[in-house]
């Protein structure tokens, strides 16, 4: 009996719903990290303790700008490297070794979709997560950020290809999403959110994904989000969160533009804290 019961214990202890997984937290910054948000990165990924890699696949100059991201790091008192590759050579030994040394992760801005492509599918990637489950910290800024998502926006327009403005409408199948990387599943996250005024992409990919919640955030702004699902907002602006998911009546007219009745909008601040769980500002 006494050999069943310790059987039963064992079986308990080590199946899924009872082994809990640590995970680290996710610094997204909208664009134009400030000092105040590097400084915050470097502090929770460990101060003098942190070893951080600095990815800067999505970028037009991704050395320079590399080298840059480094020297504030380690200005700060970090031990920071950068590490540039291609889909073919993501999971060179080399490469890999790199991200076993590292407790962070930081993903620079351009294009999320050159990003993904080298990323998604490879052995470097899951070091990332691997990271990010033990503990440490992955942060991102502008297409850095827009790939923590798993649905992820990547900027283009399917419809209006030739509009002299960007996302004038929100209709249904204008605006492109692919997959992203899926530290946050229930999620949209948008960037330079207030500056380039993008409520409308937004607003038409939650629509058209409703079971989800938007996350949008402002140039100078960034969340902290913690393993409990909470996040906190710092920086010099806002952070927008839009919820449909308890939305009513999505419709469509003859000219394919979307509406949607009782889609909540918040506006957060430096300092507010939400909880992703109950979609809710905590008091």
């Amino acid at each position: 009996m006494k050999r069943i019961i310790l059987g039963i214990i064992i079986i308990l202890l080590t199946s899924p719903i009872y082994c809990s997984q640590t995970k680290g937290k996710l610094v997204i910054v909208g664009g134009v990290q400030t000092t105040e948000i590097v400084k915050k990165y470097v502090e929770l990924a460990g101060g003098s303790n942190a070893k951080i890699i600095v990815i800067p696949n999505a970028g037009s100059d991704p050395v320079y700008w590399s080298e840059v991201q480094v020297k504030e790091f380690n200005d700060l008192g970090a031990q920071a490297q950068y590490l540039l590759f291609t889909k073919e050579t993501a999971d060179d030994k080399s490469n890999l070794n790199k991200m076993d040394w590292a407790n962070a992760v930081f993903f620079l801005g351009g294009d999320q979709s050159v990003l993904t492509h080298d990323m998604l599918g490879t052995k470097l990637l899951q070091k990332v997560f691997d990271i990010y489950n033990n503990g440490g910290v992955v942060g991102g800024s502008s297409a850095g950020a827009a790939v923590m998502s798993e649905v992820m926006i990547t900027g283009n327009e399917l419809v209006n290809k030739d509009s002299s403005a960007s996302f004038v409408t929100i209709e249904r199948g204008n605006v492109e999403v692919k997959r992203g990387f899926g530290f946050l599943k229930n999620v949209i996250v948008d960037q330079h959110f207030l500056k380039r005024k993008r409520h409308n992409r937004t607003i038409s990919a939650l629509i058209e994904h409703p079971d989800l919640f938007g996350i949008s955030i402002d140039e100078s702004t960034a969340i902290i989000v913690y393993p409990d699902e909470t996040f906190e907002v710092i920086g010099s602006n806002q952070v927008l969160v839009y919820d449909p998911t308890n939305g009513k009546n999505i419709r469509e007219d003859k000219n394919g533009n979307l509406g949607i009745t009782d889609m909540k909008l918040q506006v957060l601040i430096s300092g507010d804290k939400f909880d992703m769980k109950t979609k809710q500002v905590i008091k």
